[in-house]
């Protein structure tokens, strides 16, 4: 039995070809799973804020008679982001936490006007739980951009379009927020 030397370098070259793929197929695989967990890092934190912002608005409630208005900004804008969270609308999620950012800001600012409050044990323990979580949105929120990032430009790189494009693998979306909200906001400021 006689080896052709042409047909096993075809073969060769096959093999190697074929590992390739199939190394870029997994690498692509990983980074896909990449950017889902860093999202769910984000929305574990989102879902925590969710459930103490309500308990912030009932104890500013109970001092604040006079700024319903600046309250139900605050709650609107919770609802808003839970909605897009809830959707996996990162484009929708953008603008709902500029607006929360916003809302939390003003109520802050508000509380200055009720030393009562701004004393209350409650407040100050949600008021720090907030900033806590809002700092960990923020640390997250890069670590998605960057995990996006990686995925969108590794599915348009060759040979690894070649891949994603033929098992579907897509670009995902920025977590992208206003000019407003990527400026640095210290919430404790606003109490000293």
């Amino acid at each position: 039995m006689e080896f052709n030397p042409i047909l096993i370098g075809v073969l060769l070259l096959v093999a190697v070809v074929l590992i390739y793929a199939v190394m870029l197929y997994n690498q692509l695989v990983t980074i896909k799973h990449a950017v889902s967990k860093a999202w769910s890092n984000i929305d574990v934190l989102l879902r925590q804020r969710h459930e103490e912002l309500p308990k912030l608005v009932d104890t500013c409630q109970r001092y604040m008679q006079h700024e319903q208005e600046t309250l139900e900004k605050v709650v609107q804008a919770r609802n808003a982001v839970s909605q897009a969270r809830q959707q996996g609308d990162v484009k929708g999620l953008g603008p709902a936490e500029t607006m929360l950012r916003a809302g939390l800001g003003q109520l802050f600012a508000v509380v200055e006007n009720y030393p009562d409050l701004k004393a209350n044990e409650s407040f100050q323990h949600l008021q720090s739980r907030i900033t806590g979580l809002e700092n960990g949105i923020a640390d997250r929120r890069e670590l998605y951009n960057s995990a996006v990032n990686i995925n969108n430009v590794r599915i348009e790189q060759f040979p690894d379009v070649l891949v994603a494009k033929a098992f579907s693998f897509t670009s995902a979306d920025l977590l992208q927020f206003s000019d407003e909200e990527k400026a640095d906001v210290d919430i404790r400021a606003l109490f000293t």
